[in-house]
């Protein structure tokens, strides 16, 4: 539906340019947008390769298990309905480390198979309580590096890029804690509602 949306404002602007006259307009916007893109790509891309590389050195050194470990016993609390050792814990785990360290991009597939998992558990159409509770924390998670911002401040000249990072833990812990505050409320009255 998103797609659609964009697809049709796209449709509608350029048309409505060609009947006001302003083609030339558009096109000088399209081709300056064009180049920002490919520069911010670049520069993120170069971000995100040092940090996924240096994920990778932290895997190996058993860094990302042992947070994984100190992490389970709350993420255990969070997610009661998945049970000891199976797959969907592994990849919950994963995603939350991977945004812990601002890699949203290298978070994502992790939690799409957090997500697949959690459906085969659940075994139905709609999403079980433990799949809401994933995407409210995945959207809103704790971030003590914000790599992507951080490339983004640095291709635009920022004298302090990392600046940023004391703000960011601040905002995204209080996000966190109202993802679950609400998630909570709404199972809460979800749950009273059935006994009534």
């Amino acid at each position: 539906m998103v797609n659609l949306i964009w697809a049709l404002l796209a449709i509608f602007g350029i048309v409505y340019a060609a009947f006001q006259g302003t083609m030339k307009e558009v096109n000088e916007a399209i081709f300056s947008t064009i180049d920002d893109a490919v520069m911010i790509t670049l520069t993120m891309m170069g971000v995100l390769i040092f940090w996924l590389g240096l994920m990778k050195i932290a895997e190996a050194a058993g860094i990302l298990r042992g947070l994984a470990k100190a992490f389970r016993p709350l993420v255990k609390r969070i997610f009661p309905e998945i049970p000891d050792g199976h797959p969907a814990m592994g990849y919950i785990l994963s995603n939350m480390t991977a945004n812990f360290f601002g890699l949203g991009n290298a978070a994502t597939p992790l939690g799409l198979k957090a997500m697949r998992e959690m459906k085969e558990l659940h075994g139905k159409d709609y999403a079980s309580r433990s799949m809401i509770t994933f995407l409210a924390i995945n959207t809103s998670s704790i971030t003590i590096i914000p790599t992507t911002v951080i490339a983004i401040r640095m291709k635009y000249g920022s004298v302090d890029p990392t600046a940023i990072v004391g703000t960011t833990i601040a905002a995204t812990c209080i996000s966190t804690m109202g993802a679950l505050i609400i998630d909570r409320y709404f199972y809460w009255r979800r749950t009273k509602g059935r006994e009534m």
